[in-house]
């Protein structure tokens, strides 16, 4: 995997199933989207240890902030804001991952389908509660704060 796939301009990493019924990623830029083989969690991964950390410990650490214990919202690069927050428990291959910077607005299709508007006007439709979403927008807003205030990453 190149390292470039994920940036301040990442969107989101969304799960997918390809024609085989085999996960894949789809990866979406502020404008363009691309396919890679495998599941969104393992892009996360490779992103946090190209920016120095793994997951495992991007996690512990924003549970030791938070208190946080579960769908952890991530800081893969706070210097360029880019914050992710993953829609369902990391470990199953159905989570996708949503960049809390580029979210303008949310809006409920139905009791497990949720509308994400980003702020260049794309959108996407996931099959997670809109409570969930919401839930998940105001966590990592709260990391933010967190990480804004301490001044620091780790």
């Amino acid at each position: 995997m190149n390292m470039k796939e994920i940036t301040p301009y990442t969107l989101a990493i969304l799960s997918e199933k390809d024609d085989n019924g085999k996960t894949v990623t789809r990866v979406l830029e502020d404008d363009t989207e691309y396919v890679l083989q495998g599941k969104p969690t393992k892009v996360i991964e490779y992103a946090c240890a190209y920016f120095g950390s793994d997951l495992k410990g991007r996690q512990n650490g924003i549970k030791s902030v938070s208190g946080f214990q579960y769908k952890t919202p991530i800081p893969i690069d706070p210097r360029n804001r880019m914050y992710f927050f993953p829609t369902k428990s990391p470990l199953q291959a159905s989570c996708s991952w949503i960049s809390h910077t580029h979210i303008d607005n949310s809006r409920k299709i139905d009791k497990a389908c949720t509308e994400i508007l980003f702020k260049n006007g794309r959108k996407i439709s996931l099959d997670v509660s809109h409570g969930t979403i919401i839930n998940q927008i105001q966590r990592t807003a709260h990391i933010r704060y967190i990480m804004d205030e301490r001044g620091k990453t780790f």
